[in-house]
Parts: C-alpha cells; sequence; structure tokens
C-alpha cells in the first residue's frame, strides 16, 4: 500500500486498532426514570393492586394526553385497556379528534376487546397515516396479540387509511403476530406506506416469511394500480430472522428497489443471508443507511457486501459492528471505500476480530474523507494523522487478537467446508509462511524523536480475568469448555455483590446465536448453583443488587445502571427455570417484571419471556 495522503505511511506498524465509526442505534434511547423502592426482606404491593390504580388514574392521564399537529397521543400513559369500559375514553378522545394524522399508543396494554372497540372508532378516520404502535401489549399472552393487531388492521382498512408509517416495534408478539397484521400489509391501507418498523417482535424465521410475503403482494397489488409501494424505511432488529428469513425478506427488498435505509441488527444472520441481503442492496440505489450490527458475516459475507457498497453512492452510514468480519473482509471493505461511498459518515467496524494491517488498510482507505469518522483513537496514529485533520478516525480493537491461520480454521468450521477445502486453504497458507508480508516492515514513529516506536506485543489468549475485566462472546467461547467451572471458582460466592457482578458481565454477552446462548447458559448455571447451594449466601441480598444495577430498583449507593437489559432478562429466563433457583423469589422479582419502566420496555421480548416464565414457577 503506498503512502497516497500519508506521507511515509509505509513506515507504519499500528498498535492493534480497531476500525470504529461510532456506534449507532436507530432505535429510541431506553429511559431509567421509572424506578421502585423496596426493601427487602419483606413482601411487596400486590401485583394486581398496580392494574387498579392505573384505572383510577385514566381521566388524570387522558387530561394530559397530547394534541398537536393532527397527532393525538397516549404515549407513555401505562394505561390498562382489557375491556370496552376501560378504553371508552380512549375512544372518545378518537372521536372528538378532527383530522387525526398520527395515534401514539405506546407504552400502553391494549387487550383483544380493547382493540376491537378502538378499531371501531378508528373506521371513520381516514386521514390517519401514522401509527406509532410500539410497546402497546406489555404483560399481554401471546395469543392475545394476533387477534387484537386483526383488529385494528381492519379498522384502518375499512377507513380508507393511507398510512405512510407503522411502528410496531417492541411487541413480543412471534411468528403468529405477523399473520395480526398481514392483511393490512396486503391492502391498499399500506401502499403508500414509507417507514416500516418492528424492531424486537421475535417474529422468528416463520415471521420473516410471512412479512416478506405481504411485503411482495403489497407491492404487486400497488404497482397493478399504477403507484409501486415506495418503503424507504425498514426496521427489524433483534428478531431471530436468520439465514431463511433474511433471505425472504431480501427478495421483498430486491422488488421493493426503494429502500433507503435498513436495520437488522442481531438476528443470527450468517453468509448466505448476507450475501442475499447484500445483492438485494444493490438494487435499492437510494441506501444511505445500513445497519446489520451483531450478526456474523465471516470473509464470504464481508466480500459480497463490500462487492455491493462500490455500486451506491447515496450511502452515508455503515454499521457492521460485531460482525466478525475479520481481516479479509475489512480489507474488501476498505477497497470499497477506497472505490466509492462518497457521502459516508460513519463506518463501524468494532468487535470484527480485524488485524493491524487490515485495520491501517481501512483508515487509509477512508483518509481523503472529508466527514468526522469516530472518536477514541489510537493515540499514536492520530498523532500521525493531525496534519490531515483526521485524528479521531480509529480506537482501540479489544477483541481482534488471534492469528490470521486461526481465522481461516475457525471460518471452515463455521461455513461448514469440506475437506479438500480445508487441505488447500492449508497448503496456501504453509506457501505464504516463507514468504515476508508486504507491510512487515511498518513502524509507528515516535512524534518527538522520529524514531520508531516499540512494537506493542500480541494480547495474550482469554482467560477468566480478562473476559470478566471486558467481557465478550469471543472471549467466553474462547476460554472452551470449562468456562463454566472456571468462573465459578473466580467468583467469591459468598458475596453477593461479586455474585450479581459475574452475572451480569456473563449475560451481557448473550445472544441468540446457539454457541454464544448455551455458553453463557452454562456459566450462568455454574456460578448460580454454586451460589445458591451455600448456606450462607444471602439470596434477597442478590436479587437487591441484581435489581440495583439493572436500573430496577434505587439504592442509597450511586450506582450506574447497566444500559442494555436483553441479555441478563435472557439469563434471568433461563436460571429460574434451574432446580437451583430459589422459587421464594420468583414472586419478587415478578412485582419489578411487571412495573412500567423505560429500560424494560426496550427489550420487550425478553421481559414478555420472562413474565411468562415467572408466572408458571
Amino acid at each position: 500500500m503506498g503512502g497516497g495522503a500519508f506521507p511515509g505511511m509505509d513506515d507504519l506498524d499500528p498498535i492493534a486498532i480497531l476500525v470504529l465509526f461510532e456506534e449507532w442505534d436507530p432505535q429510541t434511547e431506553s429511559s431509567q426514570d421509572d424506578q421502585a423502592v423496596c426493601r427487602f426482606p419483606g413482601e411487596p404491593s400486590n401485583v394486581a393492586s398496580m392494574a387498579s390504580e392505573d384505572i383510577a388514574k385514566l381521566a388524570e392521564t387522558l387530561a394530559k394526553t397530547q394534541v398537536a399537529g393532527g397527532q393525538l397521543s397516549f404515549k407513555g400513559k401505562s394505561l390498562k385497556l382489557n375491556t370496552a369500559e376501560d378504553a371508552k375514553d380512549v375512544i372518545k378522545e378518537i372521536e372528538d379528534f378532527d383530522g387525526l394524522e398520527a395515534l401514539r399508543l405506546e407504552g400502553n396494554t391494549v387487550g383483544v376487546e380493547a382493540a376491537r372497540v378502538i378499531a371501531k372508532a378508528l373506521e371513520k378516520k381516514s386521514e390517519l397515516k401514522r401509527c406509532h404502535w410500539s410497546d402497546m401489549f406489555t404483560g399481554r399472552l401471546r395469543s392475545e396479540i394476533p387477534p387484537a393487531l386483526t383488529s385494528l388492521g381492519e379498522g384502518l382498512i375499512t377507513a380508507g387509511a393511507q398510512l405512510v408509517e407503522l411502528d410496531l416495534s417492541d411487541n413480543a408478539f412471534g411468528p403468529d403476530g405477523v399473520r395480526g397484521f398481514e392483511a393490512l400489509l396486503k391492502s391498499s391501507a399500506c401502499f403508500t406506506l414509507h417507514e416500516l418498523k418492528l424492531n424486537n417482535c421475535g417474529m422468528g424465521i416463520g415471521g420473516g416469511k410471512i412479512l416478506a410475503a405481504a411485503l411482495t403482494e403489497c407491492h404487486r397489488k400497488s404497482s397493478a394500480q399504477g403507484k409501486p409501494l415506495g418503503l424507504k424505511v425498514f426496521v427489524a432488529g433483534r428478531n431471530r430472522l436468520e439465514n431463511d428469513g433474511a433471505t425472504a425478506l431480501a427478495e421483498a427488498f430486491g422488488i421493493i428497489g426503494t429502500l433507503e435505509e435498513v436495520h437488522m441488527p442481531q438476528n443470527g444472520i450468517n453468509h448466505p443471508g448476507v450475501t442475499a441481503l447484500a445483492q438485494a442492496f444493490a438494487i435499492n440505489p437510494l441506501l444511505r443507511v445500513i445497519n446489520l450490527n451483531d450478526n456474523t458475516f465471516t470473509e464470504k459475507g464481508a466480500v459480497a457486501m463490500a462487492k455491493t457498497l462500490k455500486t451506491l453512492r447515496q450511502v452515508e452510514v455503515i454499521n457492521f459492528g460485531d460482525c466478525l468480519v475479520r481481516s479479509k473482509g475489512a480489507v474488501a471493505m476498505s477497497e470499497a471505500v477506497r472505490g466509492g461511498l462518497p457521502k459516508l459518515k460513519e463506518l463501524n467496524l468494532s468487535f470484527c476480530e480485524i488485524k493491524r494491517d487490515a485495520a491501517l488498510a481501512v483508515a487509509e482507505a477512508v483518509a481523503d474523507k472529508s466527514n468526522t469518522l469516530g472518536a477514541e483513537g489510537c493515540e499514536q496514529l492520530q498523532e500521525v494523522l493531525d496534519g490531515f485533520h483526521m485524528a479521531k478516525v480509529l480506537a482501540s480493537l479489544s477483541d481482534d487478537e488471534g492469528e490470521e491461520e486461526e481465522e481461516e480454521e475457525e471460518e471452515e468450521e463455521e461455513e461448514g467446508e469440506d475437506e479438500e477445502e480445508e487441505e488447500e486453504e492449508e497448503e496456501e497458507a504453509q506457501q505464504g509462511q516463507g514468504e515476508p508480508s508486504p507491510t512487515a516492515s511498518r513502524k509507528i514513529l515516535d512524534p518527538d524523536s522520529g524514531e520508531p516506536a516499540p512494537v506493542l506485543p500480541a494480547p495474550p489468549p482469554a482467560d477468566v480475568s480478562t473476559f470478566l475485566a471486558f467481557p465478550s462472546p469471543e472471549k467466553l467461547l474462547r476460554l472452551g469448555p470449562k468456562s463454566p467451572v472456571l468462573i465459578a471458582q473466580q467468583t467469591d460466592t459468598s458475596d453477593p455483590e461479586k455474585v450479581v457482578s459475574a452475572f451480569l458481565k456473563v449475560s451481557s454477552v448473550f445472544k441468540d446465536e446457539a454457541t454464544v446462548r448455551t455458553a453463557v447458559q452454562d456459566a450462568v448455571d455454574a456460578l448460580m448453583k454454586k451460589a445458591f447451594s451455600s448456606p450462607s449466601f444471602n439470596s434477597n441480598a442478590f436479587l437487591t443488587r441484581l435489581l440495583v444495577h439493572m436500573g430496577l430498583l434505587k439504592s442509597e449507593d450511586k450506582i450506574k445502571a447497566i444500559a442494555n437489559l436483553y441479555g441478563p432478562l435472557m439469563a434471568l429466563n433461563h436460571m429460574v427455570q434451574q432446580d437451583y433457583f430459589p422459587k421464594a423469589l420468583a414472586p419478587l422479582l415478578l412485582a419489578f417484571m411487571t412495573k412500567p419502566n423505560g429500560a424494560l420496555e426496550s427489550c420487550s421480548f425478553a421481559r414478555h419471556n420472562l413474565l411468562q416464565t415467572l408466572h408458571k414457577v
């Protein structure tokens, strides 16, 4: 690689660096404002009383209902609408609102009967364009949600509404729930749809296929009327779509061709699904934002995606963080950046196991971009780049360690390469061992003396201490089959605070991917079985401290709550089903899971699963 815009770049050999251009999440930020105060031991207030209190305050909350610019909002009112009687005041507000264009029902819980009467009120609202209906079924059985959605959809269809935005995010309705709004998507009410948001709904492969078929049918029918569906924004993160679901949606995307933003993080998509999406993206030339964070590209998927990126001219944001792009994929990405993407503003390749030279290749590729591209840079390389106004291009590669040969072996295992291909790759690796790397002579220059700075040693293999200090899925897997025992041994299980800390660190790396999920569950089992089995272990104190760290319980100590509750909630859902879990703690945990809380609402799928489990314990 030549010096290009960086005189003397050929002499650089940066320490392990992470190409990170600001982590980005399109979804609404969670709030930690709703916290409960409780002291253990002691009994919580009856959960059912919460419902009666909500109903009693219905008139007061309606008085505060926001009305502005054609929008009627009941957002965050925590209304429990079970029956037609419960919903009568909401219905009156809807019926009396002239020119209703947007209806916000987020942060409430709507039952089947209440949904039916609300839908009846919507039948006369033909001007309705935006339905903000995320987190609308908290605490509902999954079987209640499809008929509720069906009723609401029928109301919109009868009204002759022309929707431009439909947001059903954070409703844990699963594959059957998609059936609930399938007819709506196929109807003329959605021919004008621009934004479809289905984040964190647990659709699964089946739901993804149903959704793809509905979008395809919507496009076909709208095209027949001379006005093809022009969907611009598609959001479906945390839905366990996997390869088959993603491939089905890719086919629909290729037919639609008007997408500007696609957000599909945390869906367990591997290289076949990534490749299918890449091919579909190539047929959507207006794409500005691509967010596939926390899926598994490997080299095959990264190369396919890089090929598509070369053809796209409008892309501003790329989030492929935690996607296992690896060095070869990063080099392919760097070539795509170098060869195009004139409007690029953010590029996230964090936690992708990228080596030094590959990271530098990406850095050089983005060097001629005039945008601000990141934070927490590598200090030595930043000083070199200071003169070029690019001091914030790079950040630490905390997880990018190991040898290139290990990468190839892991990819072969993950992608199921046959023995013949493995032998060919091994031969190529052996042939390459005797050849000097074209970038092996690069050195980082000391900014004061101009002399080469000492090269930092490669990071050591992961051990328990390293994992607990800086947890990641990759580090947990590298600990091997003994990781549960090692983590339990490393933790002082006589101290509830230390057990909470270990539990949260282990659960924080939870992913729906089978290998990571199993590793997390095994580690949680070993840790918590050891703790709960000890006669001296204070279970109430453990739960108290856990709720404090999760931001669900106030404490006199100033403790910063963890940002993302998805992993801990999924780990708790597993833990409470085990024989070692004290069943006496279930009612206490249920009480806190039931109370309204912004952080919980942002993880409604995990919360819903835990609530269902707790009701059975």
